[in-house]
């Protein structure tokens, strides 16, 4: 596909796409998606079980807020739903915010319906907020999340209302990525990049003491060019 259109700036799912047509094309290769879908979710919840047990072995009840990058959704599902859990047990009031792309946002722009994993349409349809199997979305620094949908669960707890979505302008995650490495001596992921902005938009707000949890879910060490770019006023 990306032969057929050169100038294309690609996307997760025309990568679906094609990784489904080659894995379709040799009779010995099986091919499992690597976010989204369930069993997904499912093996990345022992990151947020372990932030609950290390947070209660820092003497910490709870976290009060949580937030996590949202591109495919996986990523913040495996972090935040076992946070979710003591929720629904009543042992904690936890809010969870997923922090997108305000060049991808499907769950804040997004239609809540059926849709298509990929571009062509080989995937089973799924249930998740979606731009549409088609959207192309800009050529931005955000890595992972330049997805047209959200996973089918963690669409679901959106729905529900344990989950909210807020979109984050790619500039705006630099920014928060530039001063969290002049503080922390960590340079984080873009992906990272947008929980982070989110997190120190919320925490400029809060006036009494509070448990703020955060996804940093990469490094950046392979994204300095696009750090050089930011730095040099060169990124939209």
């Amino acid at each position: 596909m990306r032969a057929e259109q050169p100038d294309t700036p690609g996307s997760l799912g025309i990568a679906v796409s094609e990784a489904v047509e080659v894995a379709a094309g040799d009779p010995a290769a099986r091919y499992a998606l690597g976010s989204v879908l369930n069993h997904v979710v499912l093996h990345q919840t022992v990151i947020g079980l372990e932030a609950v047990a290390q947070l209660r072995a820092a003497g910490e009840e709870q976290a009060d807020v949580v937030f996590g990058c949202a591109g495919g959704g996986s990523n913040l599902a495996g972090l935040s739903f076992p946070f979710l859990r003591e929720v629904l047990h009543g042992r904690a009031t936890t809010r969870v915010v997923a922090a997108e792309p305000a060049a991808c946002p499907s769950i804040t722009q997004g239609e809540y319906r059926y849709d298509h994993g990929d571009i062509v349409g080989l995937t089973p349809l799924l249930k998740m907020h979606t731009l549409g199997q088609d959207f192309i979305p800009d050529p931005i620094h955000a890595g992972g999340l330049r997805y047209h949908g959200m996973a089918p669960l963690l669409s679901h707890t959106v729905e529900l209302g344990y989950v909210q979505g807020t979109a984050v302008a790619q500039t705006d995650a630099f920014a928060a990525a530039v001063e969290f490495a002049r503080s922390e001596g960590i340079v984080p992921a873009p992906e990272s990049a947008h929980a982070l902005a989110a997190a120190a938009e919320y925490a400029r707000t809060v006036t009494g003491p509070e448990v703020i949890v955060i996804g940093l879910s990469g490094h950046g060490q392979l994204d300095l060019p696009a750090y050089a770019a930011y730095l040099h006023g060169e990124l939209g």
